[in-house]
């Protein structure tokens, strides 16, 4: 269902860029007046991310596994648990650098082509979303890595994906389309302003 507003789409699209004049909402994270940044420098922030997230994650997994297999931490007794718990922890560092090893493939390949604003929400897509308090939030929709705020040009972007509540919902929509989505607070309303 779309949502009559008193301000059309086709407004939003004027020339390189849409305008954010946007008299029932406030923009977060960028001026009125500036264009949001170019996809391809919004994807390579967010790979620079998940990439460096990786990195830390990699060491520490790596010196966790060696304090585990370490000769300190055998037990002493049937209750020491020391050599079990660092196993633990060990196994899920390795399991959480798997899952960014995957995000930093799939982000490797993920083109982010134009959008009109007639398309549905898809990856790739740079979004934004209003809530209902009127505050606009700029999303740029990714199958993976979701819920990273990123600063690109002094303009802040979050990484949307289908695994947030959020994300599944958006998935699909177009501007000017009204949605809700489950937060633990509650259920909460949203419009989609444009997709880029």
């Amino acid at each position: 269902m779309k949502r009559a507003r008193n301000r059309s789409i086709s407004t939003l699209f004027s020339g390189n860029g849409p305008p954010f004049d946007l008299p029932h909402g406030k923009l977060m994270g960028m001026s009125k007046e500036a264009a949001p940044p170019a996809k391809p420098l919004v994807l390579q922030a967010l790979r620079e991310r998940i990439e460096g997230q990786l990195a830390a994650l990699t060491r520490s997994q790596q010196e966790s596994q060696a304090g585990a297999t370490h000769a300190e931490t055998r037990a002493e007794d049937p209750k020491d648990m020391r050599s079990t718990e660092a196993s633990y922890l060990a196994r899920g560092l390795a399991d959480r650098v798997a899952k960014l090893q995957f995000a930093v493939t799939r982000l490797g390949n993920l083109e982010v082509p134009p959008f009109s604003p007639q398309d549905p929400i898809s990856a790739g897509a740079l979004v934004a979303i209003e809530d209902e308090e009127g505050e606009v939030r700029m999303h740029f929709f990714v199958p993976v890595a979701g819920g990273e705020k990123l600063d690109c040009g002094g303009q802040t972007i979050h990484s949307l994906s289908p695994e947030s509540p959020l994300g599944r919902e958006a998935l699909g929509r177009e501007a000017g389309e009204d949605f809700e989505f489950d937060l633990p607070r509650g259920r909460v309303s949203a419009t989609v302003v444009w997709v880029r």
